[in-house]
Order: structure tokens, then C-alpha cells, then sequence
């Protein structure tokens, strides 16, 4: 397969979970500014958002202000911002465009249809609703994986564009848990009763807290089904770090990546094989009780590095040089 083809597959897949996860970090920061807590963390919440995507600098060359508006706005729907929803739908689009001649007429359909669909929505911007529009963008990426695997030949091309979901994915997961988990962390600071057993405030933030993170990657059920108990911070982490079934949990992530780097194997592809094995095995032989003494922010930010890593490598071996995706 030429490298061209692979990029187009591998980036269009990239940026259609890239989209989505950009809906699900939005909808669970909009759903918890909706509670009670205080105006500083309030705001911080919304400003570290733009910090773990790396966006704030950007954001601030266009908005005065970091305030939800202003950040649903930006993460939405600025063409300028290469991670925003808008642009993120649409280079998946152009990708899928570009290797038409690899992907099942059904794929492309969805991928074209999203964004002509979301031209109707951006008509309407200024009354469009925010937790709907989220919605929206997470069901048809959904739809997207599921036109992928009910239609796609398990070959080069379907190997690829997993290859691109499983990388974003693991990414953002981890994003979204060191995100959550550093503002409880701020929170309580702020206010001690977060997290403890004094007042009924406290106790129903923390709750709301940690569901609005479960449901942010579709796993508040999943929790329910293993846990059956309160939502608690460390059985949260382990769920999303740990859990093998969890379609997206770090440890599912690295798993299903393993066998996809042997379909397409090549002669630099070794390298890759060497950092999966040995990130499998330090998930593998790892504990929810030594992730939290270790500290949860600094083992997120290890495998964040590691994972990255690895996509830089697979880039190399396989994709355009130098692409700036």
C-alpha cells in the first residue's frame, strides 16, 4: 500500500475519534459547570480544557475571555483551531475523499453525509443547542465504526484506519482522566467536604463528578454492571485504566493494538512491536494500588508519553514523512 493511501486512512480515522472525544470531553465539562462549585474552579475548569489540547495559546489570539461560551465556541466551531469538531469532521472527510477507491461506498457515504449535515447545523449556529449538538457528533462517529465494520474487508486499509482509532483513543481517554481527576484534586482544596463524608453538598458533587467523567466515555452502566456500588475515584481509574473489556480503557487500547501492528508488519516495524510489548507489560503487571501511590497524574502522564511515542514511530514507518496532521 502506498504511503499516501495509508496516511488518508490512518488520519481519517484519527480525526473522526478525535471529533468525537472532543464532543465527550465538552459535554462532561458542560454538564459538570452546571453544578454547584466555586467561580474559580469554574473557570479554571474550562481553561484547563484548552491546556491539555494544547490550545490555549491559540484560543486566546481569538477570545478575550476564557469562558464557556467562548470555549464551546472555540472547540466547536473555529476553523482556526485544527482540533475543533468543525475541523477535525472535515479533515476526516477530505481524508476519506482522497482514498475513495480503499473504503466501501458506505463509509464514504457517512463520512460525506456528517459533513453535509453539519453544514445545516452551522446555518443555524446561534440557536443550535450545545449538549444536543454533542450529541449529534458522538452518534454519527458511532455510526461511522459501525459502517466501518459491517462493510470493510479485514485487510491493509480496515487494519490501518484501527490502528488510527486505537491511538486517538488511548490518548484521549488518558487526557480525559488526568483532566477530571486534577480538577477534583483543585476542587477539594477549595472546598474540603469534596470527597468526604461531611454534608450532603459535598457528597452529591463528588458523586455527579465522577459519573459525568464515566459517562464522558460511555462506561457509567459498564461501572454499574462491576462495581454496583458508589462511584468512587479509584475503582473509577481502574476501570478506565485496567479493565480488559472496556472497549476504552488504556490496557483495551494497547491489547487490540498489538495484533494490528503484526497484520501490517514491515521492516521497521519492530521498534513499534518492542514499545507495545513493553507498555503491555507495564499495564499488565501493574495495580490500581500502585498507580495511586505512584500518584494517578504522574502515570498518566508516563503513558501519555509512551503511547505518543509509539504514534510517532508508526508514522515514520509507515505514513508521509514529516505530515502535519
Amino acid at each position: 500500500m502506498l504511503s499516501r493511501t495509508a496516511d488518508c486512512l490512518y488520519w481519517m480515522a484519527r480525526y473522526t475519534e478525535r471529533a468525537e472525544n472532543t464532543a465527550r470531553m465538552l459535554d462532561v465539562n458542560h454538564q459538570t459547570s452546571l453544578l454547584p462549585q466555586p467561580k474559580e474552579f469554574l473557570e479554571q475548569s474550562w481553561k484547563k480544557l484548552l491546556t491539555i489540547s494544547k490550545l490555549e495559546d491559540a484560543f486566546l489570539s481569538n477570545y478575550d475571555v476564557v469562558n464557556r461560551e467562548n470555549v464551546l465556541d472555540f472547540m466547536i466551531y473555529e476553523t482556526s483551531n485544527p482540533s475543533s469538531i468543525v475541523s477535525c469532521l472535515y479533515a476526516a472527510r477530505e481524508n476519506a475523499r482522497v482514498i475513495r477507491g480503499k473504503i466501501t461506498s458506505e463509509v464514504w457515504e457517512t463520512q460525506n453525509t456528517t459533513w453535509l449535515e453539519l453544514q445545516r447545523i452551522l446555518e443555524a449556529r446561534h440557536q443550535a443547542d450545545h449538549s444536543r449538538l454533542l450529541e449529534w457528533v458522538k452518534h454519527r462517529c458511532h455510526l461511522f465504526r459501525g459502517v466501518l465494520h459491517g462493510t470493510m474487508l479485514k485487510n491493509e486499509a480496515f487494519y490501518f484506519i484501527n490502528v488510527g482509532t486505537l491511538l486517538e483513543r488511548a490518548d484521549n481517554t488518558g487526557r480525559i482522566l488526568e483532566n477530571k481527576y486534577e480538577d477534583q484534586a483543585a476542587l477539594k482544596v477549595l472546598n474540603p467536604k469534596i470527597g468526604s463524608d461531611e454534608g450532603t453538598d459535598g457528597q452529591f458533587f463528588d458523586f455527579y463528578h465522577w459519573a459525568a467523567l464515566l459517562r464522558s466515555v460511555s462506561a457509567f452502566e459498564i461501572y454499574r454492571q462491576i462495581y454496583s456500588d458508589q462511584v468512587s475515584p479509584q475503582q473509577v481509574a481502574e476501570l478506565l485504566i485496567f479493565n480488559k473489556q472496556m472497549p476504552r480503557s488504556l490496557v483495551c487500547c494497547v491489547n487490540e493494538l498489538i495484533p494490528l501492528i503484526s497484520e501490517v508488519k514491515n521492516q521497521q516495524s519492530k521498534e513499534i512491536e518492542r514499545l507495545l510489548g513493553k507498555l503491555k507489560a507495564s499495564l499488565d503487571f501493574s495495580d490500581i494500588d500502585e498507580v495511586f501511590e505512584q500518584g494517578l497524574e504522574e502515570f498518566i502522564e508516563v503513558f501519555l508519553e509512551r503511547i505518543n511515542h509509539i504514534a510517532d514511530e508508526f508514522s515514520n514507518a509507515y505514513l508521509i514523512p514529516l505530515a502535519t496532521n
